[in-house]
């Protein structure tokens, strides 16, 4: 089989396509026929800093395809399922096997494409929102970085739950974008003070909910939230250094809470979440976006395109 993969961490042209053996699967996995791969943030934190476990380490957290294997022990899953899946490696190859409980079916409406980037998106959006955030009808979010694949998700959940949606991104098409999408008010990062924007819009008294998947920005986030606000930190897509000033949280009562989301996709009531996600997407209630697609002979030059050109969603490649 044909994979993406790398050998020592680094900038995205450690990547090389190169041929594999067919993987071997485990009594619990199922081998998918990949379709679509949604690239993740992850997938470009993992290239660039983390060293591979051996040789030919093919990274990738999430796709979708067609069942064509199954282990001895798996019970819910079938040869021909159409099927998207979770992991935390393994994605950028035409095979990949996957422990069947991080795999979900696709409905019968929904394009290998668009389920692929449903997992990871909608299912982090949903448990940043409502799980770990409490979000409210008639509250205040602020969504960090809205115009990727997390944000793009979060912002349309927020506005479909009744709550005033404030969206972060940059560029005149990507304002156009989100408040398609639902949000009330878009900020320029490029032109605008954020905090100070958040203040403005908020008539000074912040907002009650912060989604923030960038890290280097929390200390903005804590610093526009409203007194006994809450701050829900994902991941470190930025890149930078997770430190902020707690002392003007703690002074004003408000909760700061982080999320991993590589742990919880085989508990129930995440499975089940994505499971409503999915269907969602299908019936049109909710719109997966995709910036642009490659081929995974160009997986290098479509890690370079997220990393240099932020694009608006996610991108997918297909094998």
């Amino acid at each position: 089989m044909k994979a993406a993969v790398y050998d020592t961490a680094g900038d995205p042209s450690v990547l090389n396509y190169i041929d594999l053996p067919r993987p071997a699967i485990g009594a619990g996995d199922v081998l998918i026929a990949v379709e679509a791969i949604s690239l993740e943030g992850g997938d470009l934190i993992n290239r660039r800093s983390t060293a591979p476990l051996h040789p030919s380490w093919v990274v990738g957290y999430a796709a979708s395809g067609t069942v064509i294997e199954i282990g001895a022990s798996v019970k819910d899953r079938k040869v021909g399922d159409r099927v998207v899946a979770f992991d935390m490696q393994g994605s950028h190859a035409e095979l990949w096997p996957v422990p069947e409980a991080r795999t979900w079916r696709i409905p019968d409406e929904l394009d290998a494409s668009d389920a692929a980037v449903v997992p990871i998106s909608f299912g982090t959006a949903y448990h940043c929102l409502f799980t770990r955030g409490a979000l409210k009808r008639g509250e205040t979010v602020l969504v960090q970085a809205a115009a990727g694949g997390v944000g793009v998700a979060a912002l349309q959940l927020a506005a479909q739950s009744g709550a005033t949606v404030i969206a972060v991104a940059s560029g005149a098409h990507r304002r156009d974008r989100m408040l398609e999408l639902g949000a009330d008010h878009v900020i320029d990062r490029a032109n605008c003070d954020v905090v100070e924007t958040v203040h403005k819009l908020t008539h000074g008294a912040g907002v009650d909910l912060v989604i923030d998947p960038v890290g280097k920005t929390l200390q903005a986030s804590l610093s526009s939230l409203a007194h006994e606000g809450r701050l829900v930190f994902v991941g470190n897509a930025g890149g930078g250094s997770l430190t902020a000033d707690l002392w003007p949280p703690m002074q004003a009562n408000q909760t700061l809470l982080g999320v991993f989301m590589g742990t919880l996709f085989e508990r129930p009531a995440v499975r089940s979440t994505v499971d409503s996600m999915l269907k969602a997407v299908a019936t049109g209630t909710l719109r997966s976006v995709i910036d642009r697609t490659f081929t995974l002979s160009e997986a290098a030059m479509a890690h370079e395109y997220a990393e240099k050109e932020k694009p608006l969603g996610r991108i997918v490649i297909k094998p």
